[in-house]
């Protein structure tokens, strides 16, 4: 018999949403904290950028048993985003379970098991909470990171703007400016183009080195998905665990799967103009895709063509007359400047020996399959597998955790397997796929089918793929994911 658990999950955005409803569908006793006032996470209206909308099609970002509605664009906007989390919320009965405006300050382990939680409201109250089990849900874009310089109080003080990128949701503010953003990821080129359109008198990126980015539509016709995610894509990268054939087939293909990228390396250069512009890419793509690969801001690289965007290399060293100095001496006339300079990831409420356990010194995550460490009992993180289709990966990884808490796992693993796996992936990280140790190895693209393969096999699923050809050449798909877990083993805790 399972015995019903108090489980507190931490955030109400993808990860928790999904992991609320799996820990809830199991019979525990689910309580939601979450320290914004509005549930949804970097898609809550407080915190979109205009023109933000997503990365992957909208079929692939979607949890199992709903999905988005049919007319919804390809791409889905933030707000539209945010309604259909929303609707999933009240569709499975979440909303109840949530408590807004409350934030977990710290986190101590419990003599007698569990947890217990600090934990301050809206109010300005705190109290202490135990539980039995926690899922940490926050994500990796918990909070922004933000840059100090030189100056920059100065220039504050005589009425220049310096905001995060996640900040910049009035367009107003960039009207008849001089806006020069920091940074050269997604959200940095969307904002640039969101201050063109919004009238901004001049518009600058600062960039470090120029990354390679995906069009949503290859040569203006065929979607991404077609060819980054699917498995045909997925077994040209080097994967943990392989084995001595399949390594020789590796070692056989490689030409051909060098003469794909180079190709697809060329494809890139000349849809964007990248040689022209002095923005080709130096690392070949096929080591940069990860979780940190991002897609074409649409517009951005004509922009940059007719010169509506100015682009220099550099970064800022301070501010001075209304100026912003670079790096490599350069003056920019500045007068709203946006940090789209990404995101701190952290667990800030847990305490040192837990980190201790859970970090290397180098910043990599001990999880094992991503989501929990056997020497942290009672603990368990979702939506740290972030992958090209999010939620989906989240989902699956919320009902193994629920399983893994339960004990009920088809193929429960010992602590030792758990770490002897957990080495192994951070050695694989480290010498054979470095890409994948950005955010502290905390992503499962682009593995994403053989990430929810394991989850699968380890929850007893007794159906894990659809038809094989399908599969190789098409991405995956939420409702044969749902079909799969409808296939393991039922069980409710008491």
């Amino acid at each position: 018999m399972v015995k019903r658990k108090r489980v507190c999950v931490i955030g109400a955005g993808v990860s928790g949403l999904a992991s609320a409803r799996a820990f809830r569908d199991k019979g525990h006793e689910v309580t939601v904290l979450e320290r914004s006032h509005e549930l949804g996470g970097v898609w809550g209206p407080a915190r979109s950028y205009p023109g933000i909308r997503t990365q992957s099609p909208k079929d692939l970002y979607r949890y199992t048993g709903l999905s988005m509605p049919e007319d919804y664009p390809e791409w889905p906007s933030g707000a539209q985003v945010h309604a259909y989390l929303t609707d999933f919320a009240g569709t499975f009965g979440l909303l109840p379970l949530i408590r807004f405006r409350h934030t977990v300050t710290a986190m101590e382990r419990a003599a007698s098991g569990g947890w217990n939680l600090s934990v301050e409201d809206g109010e300005g109250d705190s109290g202490v909470q135990h539980y039995d089990f926690v899922v940490v849900a926050s994500g990796t874009f918990t909070d922004p990171n933000r840059l100090r310089h030189r100056g920059d109080d100065g220039f504050v003080a005589r009425g220049g703007s310096i905001l995060h990128s996640s900040e910049y949701t009035d367009p107003a503010i960039v009207r008849g400016r001089k806006v020069v953003v920091l940074g050269f990821s997604k959200s940095a080129t969307d904002v640039a183009v969101n201050a063109v359109k919004e009238g901004a008198e001049e518009v600058t990126v600062v960039y470090l080195e120029p990354v390679w980015r995906v069009p949503y539509r290859f040569a203006g016709l065929v979607n991404f998905k077609h060819i980054l995610y699917c498995r045909a894509s997925e077994i040209m990268f080097p994967p943990w665990s392989e084995g001595r054939v399949a390594k020789a087939v590796r070692a056989l293909t490689k030409p051909l799967v060098w003469a794909n990228w180079r190709g697809l390396e060329a494809l890139l250069t000349l849809q964007f103009g990248l040689k022209k512009n002095g923005l080709r890419p130096k690392a070949p793509v096929d080591d940069t895709i990860a979780c940190g690969l991002s897609i074409a801001t649409e517009g951005f690289f004509d922009l940059v063509s007719k010169g509506r965007i100015r682009t220099v290399k550099g970064t800022f060293e301070r501010y001075e007359d209304g100026e912003v100095i670079l790096s490599g001496g350069e003056r920019l006339p500045v007068d709203v400047a946006i940090q789209a300079v990404g995101w701190k990831l952290g667990v800030p409420f847990l305490d040192e020996a837990t980190k201790d356990a859970l970090i290397d010194d180098d910043g990599q995550y001990r999880l094992y399959r991503l989501v929990a460490n056997p020497d942290v009992p009672d603990l368990g993180f979702v939506g740290f597998n972030s992958s090209f289709a999010t939620v989906l990966t989240s989902d699956i990884a919320a009902q193994w955790l629920v399983r893994y808490a339960d004990g009920m796992l088809a193929k429960q693993p010992g602590p030792d397997d758990m770490r002897r796996w957990i080495d192994e992936h951070l050695k694989w990280r480290g010498t054979v796929r470095p890409a994948a140790r950005v955010y502290g190895g905390l992503c499962s693209a682009p593995y994403h089918f053989r990430h929810m393969d394991e989850l699968l096999a380890d929850i007893g699923a007794r159906k894990r793929r659809r038809n094989p050809l399908a599969e190789t050449f098409l991405p995956p798909d939420a409702d044969a994911y749902a079909r799969f877990l409808d296939s393991a083993p039922a069980y409710s805790a008491e």
